[in-house]
């Protein structure tokens, strides 16, 4: 997987589980993957060692992994939004009314 793709997909696992997370987890997974700091920066903020930043991060790369392998909850969004545009492609302006109202309920 590119950088890129590891990036978005972190950044939906963080917003599918991000209650599930503790505060350092979510702090050092949002600075790293949305905000784009550095180990060596998050390591200075955190007052640890790189390596150790490092190994938080793989740890809970590996959590939400383990959260969406469970609950798949990226996967059945995805799946819906796909269902979504196939039924905006219809036409229909009541279908695109009750597809609203389903939209708000995700939210």
């Amino acid at each position: 997987m590119n950088p890129m793709d590891k990036t978005q997909r972190m950044n939906q696992l963080m917003d599918a589980y991000d209650a599930l997370l503790t505060e350092k987890q979510r702090m050092m997974l949002t600075q790293y993957y949305q905000e784009d700091f550095s180990l060596a920066e998050i390591a200075e903020n955190c007052q640890i060692t790189r390596s150790a930043v490092s190994d938080h991060l793989k740890r809970s790369e590996k959590l939400l992994e383990e959260y969406e392998t469970k609950l798949k909850l990226v996967e059945h969004k995805a799946a819906r939004t796909r269902i979504y545009e196939q039924m905006r492609s219809l036409g229909d302006n009541t279908i695109d009314q009750y597809i609203k109202m389903l939209e708000n309920i995700d939210i």
